[in-house]
């Protein structure tokens, strides 16, 4: 039980890092970090595959820098490493040297002996491996060490697939629109990504209910595939956040679920259909508004009770988010994040009035105000 409970600990942990703001190395290195400890590895290694198949990155944990360097370049691709690469299925050996596809260790080199890997892969597209060997206190990798490093890989591989894409919208930055590509990832995907850390977070409450976490990382699973599709669609520019498919009250609907399942924070929702409808024009940047402030304030604000509304109010429609958590004061804030920027330079585009009503202690309302 105690080792189950450090395994869902640590895979609750990697889905935290994922939606995380770190580097892809960093993320990587957690990775397989976490690995080593679900599996009881001395050490591990993460390999990236670049064009042609060939290893462009490797990280490893367990390994001194010293003795890296005393090995020397990093490894080719043969051997054991190169049969996961041509063979993209988990492997697990009880004696390294024994398989016929070991080509033997270059000078300097730990001694190694049991061995697991495992394909860094999305959907059928395979990024690189994840390799452990020398299980603690002897003994060989069972299969349960097999499928927690199975979903560790699957994490990295979402980790190298979105760093990709973000590569490529950068690269189109440049020639086409940066701070608009830029915003709409800070919006979109990153307070995405953040919501399903807390959806995994809220999987660590239950260690002994297996099904429930398993329904949790499944349901994580989803949200990470619909992040992947929205930054698709950035790069073809077929939209921010699909909203344009659905009807901005149900959108906000959607926003709302999404935060209710990973936080324990209490969340209201009350929309006029007419202030919905007055709104659609605009209705991926009103999201987009909302998405913001519900994200500040369980990410910041330590709320436990939250409200979001569209409302008509006189000549106009209001799209409030107040929660009662710790606040801020919005003068300090300015200038350090893209959080408040990304609000105003919203409104603007909208036409909109944007009031924020915070002060350190008393909560935050956040209040977008659209003219007819």
């Amino acid at each position: 039980m105690v080792g189950e409970t450090r395994r869902q600990d640590a895979l609750i942990q990697a889905g935290i890092t994922l939606a995380s703001e770190l580097s892809l190395p960093a993320i990587l290195q957690k990775i397989v970090e976490l690995a080593c400890d679900v599996a009881d590895a001395r050490y591990g290694a993460l390999g990236v595959l670049g064009p042609g198949g060939r290893i462009e990155r490797f990280l490893t944990h367990g390994v001194t820098e010293e003795e890296r360097r005393a090995i020397g370049h990093l490894p080719e691709g043969r051997g054991i490493l190169g049969a996961l690469i041509s063979d993209a299925r988990p492997l697990r050996l009880d004696h390294i040297r024994d398989d016929p596809r070991s080509v033997g260790f270059p000078p300097n080199h730990p001694p190694m002996t049991t061995f697991l890997g495992v394909p860094i892969r999305v959907r059928d597209r395979v990024y690189g491996n994840l390799y452990l060997t020398e299980r603690l206190g002897g003994g060989s990798f069972d299969e349960d060490d097999e499928r927690a490093v199975i979903t560790l890989a699957a994490q990295a591989g979402v980790a190298v697939e979105t760093a990709r894409n973000r590569e490529e919208l950068e690269r189109l930055a440049v020639l086409e629109d940066r701070e608009r590509i830029a915003r709409e990832l800070h919006d979109g995907v990153v307070q995405s990504l953040f919501a399903v850390g807390l959806s995994l977070q809220a999987a660590g409450s239950r260690p002994g209910d297996q099904e429930a976490v398993a329904a949790k990382l499944g349901d994580a699973v989803d949200q990470i595939d619909r992040v992947i599709r929205d930054l698709r669609n950035y790069i073809f520019g077929l939209g921010t956040d699909g909203v344009a498919d659905r009807e901005l009250g149900r959108a906000l609907e959607d926003l709302t679920d999404e935060f209710r399942r990973g936080s324990e924070v209490a969340i209201r929702l009350d929309v006029d259909p007419e202030a919905a409808s007055r709104l659609a024009p605009m209705a991926a940047d009103a999201l987009q508004v909302a998405r913001e402030a519900v994200s500040n304030a369980v990410r910041h604000g330590r709320a436990e009770t939250l409200s979001i509304s569209l409302l008509r109010d006189g000549p106009g429609s209001v799209l409030e988010v107040e929660d009662d958590g710790v606040g801020f004061d919005p003068a300090i804030a300015e200038g350090r994040g893209r959080g408040l920027a990304n609000l105003r330079s919203r409104a603007e585009a909208m036409g909109a009035a944007l009031e924020v009503d915070a002060a350190p202690g008393r909560g935050t309302a956040v209040r977008l105000r659209v003219p007819d």
